[in-house]
C-alpha cells in the first residue's frame, strides 16, 4: 500500500523545507509602558508626611498637569520621581525604570523652579557647560546648541550674556538645557510664573511644540489658566495625595452649563417638555445646567420647532479655578 499522500500538491522550491516547523508570526511589539506611573507612593521627613499615598499616570506624548495648594507635596514628588529623594513607601517607574534609574535620568529633561546662570556666560556657553555635564559627545556640541536654542528662540541671541536677558530669555535658556540631548520626559516646575503674558505665550507654544515632536510634558504648575490652555490631562493633589485626576472635561464633568435667550413662548415653557438638563430663568435668559454640549443643538431646534425663536446660544463652562477650590474645599 502507498502512503497516504496529502490533498495539497507538492510545491518544490517553496515554503517550509520537510521536517523544519513553520516559523511563528511575529506577536505585535509591546506597547510601551507609561511615562510616569505611581501607586501608593509615600515619602516622610521624620513625623511629617510630604506624601500620602500618591497615585498617578502619565502616558507618553502627553502634556499632563501637576496641580495643587502650596505644600500639597508637588516638589517632592518631582524630587522623588526624578530620584533626587527616596520614596518611604509604594512603587514608581520612570520611562518604564524604577525611580532613579541613571540610564532613565539620561532621558529626562528638568527646569526647577529656582535656577541661575552664570551672568558673564553667553547663552551658547550655558548650553555646551550643560552639554559636557550630561556627557554629550564633543562633536554634538554645536549642533545641539543651535537646535534647543532655535527651539526656544533664542538662536540670534546665542553669543550675548545671559547678565543681559530678560526674566523671560533666561526661563527661555532655562528650558533650552532641559531640551539637551532630547528627552523623553520633560519636567517643569512653574515655567511661566515669573513671565508677563507675551513670555507665558511663547512657552505654552515652545510646550505644544514638544508635544507635537512626541516628548511628554510634565508640567508642575500653580497657574491654573496655563493648564487650561496646554494641559491634556491634570491631577489634582492635596496633603500628599491624588484628589482627582483626568482631562479638562472629565475633572469639570456636570458642571457645564449654557445660557440661552429665547423669545416666542410662554413663561416657563421648559415645565415638563422633556429636555435634558436642570432649568431656570435668570432675567431674560434660561439657564441650563448639568447638560451635555452635545445635546444642545438638538434642544435649539426643538425650542425653533415649538415656535420659539432663539436668539443666543452662551456656553459656559466652569473654571478649572472654581473646580479645584471645590475639590479641595470637599477634602
Amino acid at each position: 500500500m502507498s502512503p497516504a499522500r496529502s490533498a495539497e500538491p507538492a510545491q518544490h522550491g517553496l515554503g517550509t523545507p520537510p521536517g523544519v516547523p513553520e516559523p511563528r508570526p511575529t506577536p505585535p511589539a509591546p506597547a510601551p509602558s507609561p511615562a510616569v506611573y505611581t501607586a501608593g507612593l509615600s515619602k516622610h521627613f521624620g513625623s511629617t508626611v510630604a506624601l500620602r499615598s500618591l497615585s498617578i499616570t502619565v502616558e507618553r506624548g502627553e502634556v499632563f498637569g501637576f496641580l495643587g495648594p502650596n505644600g500639597a507635596g508637588k516638589t517632592t514628588a518631582v524630587k522623588v520621581l526624578l530620584g533626587l529623594v527616596r520614596p518611604t513607601g509604594g512603587e514608581g517607574l520612570v520611562l518604564g525604570a524604577p525611580l532613579g534609574d541613571r540610564l532613565a535620568r539620561r532621558r529626562i529633561g528638568y527646569l526647577p523652579e529656582l535656577f541661575r546662570f552664570q551672568g558673564l556666560l553667553s547663552a551658547a556657553e550655558v548650553v555646551r557647560l550643560h552639554s559636557k555635564l550630561l556627557g554629550l559627545p564633543k562633536a554634538s556640541w554645536p549642533a545641539e546648541s543651535s537646535r534647543v536654542l532655535r527651539t526656544v528662540g533664542l538662536d540670534r541671541r546665542a553669543d550675548d550674556r545671559v547678565a543681559t536677558f530678560s526674566k523671560g530669555m533666561q526661563q527661555r535658556l532655562g528650558i533650552a538645557v532641559a531640551l539637551l540631548g532630547d528627552p523623553l520626559l520633560v519636567v517643569l516646575d512653574e515655567p511661566t510664573s515669573a513671565l508677563d503674558p507675551v513670555g507665558r505665550r511663547d512657552v505654552r507654544e515652545i510646550i505644544r511644540a514638544l508635544r507635537a515632536g512626541g516628548t511628554t510634558v510634565f508640567l508642575n504648575t500653580h497657574l491654573l489658566d496655563e493648564a487650561e490652555h496646554i494641559c491634556d490631562r491634570v491631577a489634582v493633589i492635596d496633603r500628599g495625595s491624588t484628589v482627582a485626576t483626568g482631562t479638562l472635561p472629565e475633572l469639570l464633568g456636570h458642571h457645564w452649563s449654557v445660557r440661552l435667550k429665547v423669545t416666542g413662548l410662554p413663561d416657563r415653557w421648559w415645565a415638563g417638555a422633556d429636555l435634558p438638563g436642570s432649568w431656570s430663568r435668570e432675567e431674560d435668559w434660561v439657564r441650563v445646567r448639568a447638560i451635555d454640549p452635545t445635546l444642545v443643538p438638538d434642544v435649539v431646534a426643538r425650542l425653533v420647532g415649538r415656535g420659539g425663536r432663539v436668539e443666543a446660544v452662551v456656553p459656559e463652562n466652569e473654571s478649572l479655578e472654581a473646580r479645584f477650590l471645590e475639590l479641595l474645599e470637599g477634602r
